[in-house]
């Protein structure tokens, strides 16, 4: 009797599957704040970043104090990546937003 896949004829996943499927995701960045001028400023320079970076990105603003709070920020602007976040009360240029989200 034969226990392991292998001797199956069945492959483990390859790690390389994983990372593809990864890849195909669409990424969720959130600009956080109420709309102030470096809000406005970091959502602008997050699209810029996300276009430049060439994959499958989501910007949403979030405005809504309760939801800014919901991810322990209390100052903004703010950065999320994918639920993480990343930057809290300044506005990065471009090119360090792309090493962010890439």
């Amino acid at each position: 009797m034969r226990n392991s896949r292998r001797e199956e004829g069945r492959r483990p996943l390859a790690p390389s599957s994983k990372i593809n499927q990864r890849r195909n995701q669409v990424k969720k960045l959130q600009v956080l704040g109420p709309g102030c001028p470096k809000c406005i400023e970091l959502a602008k320079r997050t699209e810029e970043a996300a276009k430049a970076a060439g994959g499958d990105f989501e910007v949403e603003k979030v405005t809504e104090l309760n939801k800014i709070m919901s991810f322990g920020v209390f100052m903004t602007p703010a950065l999320v990546v994918d639920g993480e976040v990343k930057v809290v009360g300044k506005v990065p240029n471009v090119e360090e937003i792309k090493k962010m989200i890439s």
